[in-house]
């Protein structure tokens, strides 16, 4: 006679990009270890290939690792985390005021969500005549950039995000651009054009949480932002 079967309950949640529901239900203890032995490799592309795999196999392949927006997989990724290992995190906070003390907090995974700044536009006007449209990063582009130096990350993510180039009536699509001739076109912008396509990766949907702490040494209050899926989990 064969062991029981046991039920995996599972949830709903919205996709921040869209506002789809989907289900979605926690870790199993096969996966559990496969996510525990990703972070003990401490190797960046093992530990991304991981989170996208549990994202996938535990939305029931309802969402396309590949192609969604970073802010979904990692909102997700932290709800899944939520219903499997617990729903409250312990976060070290530096306190804003003298920027060196740390307090110990403990928040609730459920309340942080994924949140944009007003003032985000995909769309960056580099003259008068040129327009860059641009596109959120993939799990795919940190994957491929994640053994590089910090510059050459940002430039590769850059370059992945651009989705069109609109230059008078003349659009220039991703797909017809070759990788020379856009990172001759980056290296040509100015400090402020660059700021410009920077602001767009700076005000793009993120996670994240503002917490209150209080200096036990100044008994100053300050409000602190917390931003990012690692910040989360550390």
């Amino acid at each position: 006679m064969g062991l029981p079967r046991i039920d995996t309950p599972t949830y709903t949640l919205e996709l921040p990009s869209t506002g789809e529901e989907i289900k979605y239900r926690p870790f199993l203890v096969k996966e559990q270890k496969i996510l525990m032995m990703a972070e003990e490799s401490e190797d960046e592309g093992q530990m991304i290939d991981t989170v996208g795999k549990l994202v996938t196999s535990c939305t029931f392949d309802k969402v396309d690792v590949d192609n969604a927006p970073l802010f979904d997989i990692e909102y997700i990724f932290l709800r899944l985390r939520s219903k499997s290992v617990g729903e409250t995190a312990n976060l070290n906070v530096i306190c804003p005021d003298d920027g060196k003390t740390t307090v110990p907090v403990r928040i609730k995974i459920d309340d942080i969500d994924v949140q944009m700044t007003e003032d985000h536009t995909n769309k960056i006007q580099i003259t008068d005549s040129i327009t860059l449209y641009m596109g959120y990063p993939k799990l795919s582009d940190i994957k491929g950039s994640s053994s590089k130096s910090d510059i050459d990350q940002i430039f590769t993510i850059l370059n992945q995000c651009v989705k069109e180039i609109h230059y008078g009536d003349e659009i220039y699509h991703k797909i017809d651009i070759t990788d020379k001739d856009l990172n001759e076109f980056i290296d040509q912008l100015n400090t402020q054009q660059f700021e410009e396509i920077m602001k767009f990766f700076n005000t793009m949907p993120k996670l994240r949480h503002v917490i209150e702490v209080t200096n036990p040494k100044t008994k100053v209050k300050s409000e602190v932002v917390v931003e990012g899926l690692q910040s989360f989990l550390d």
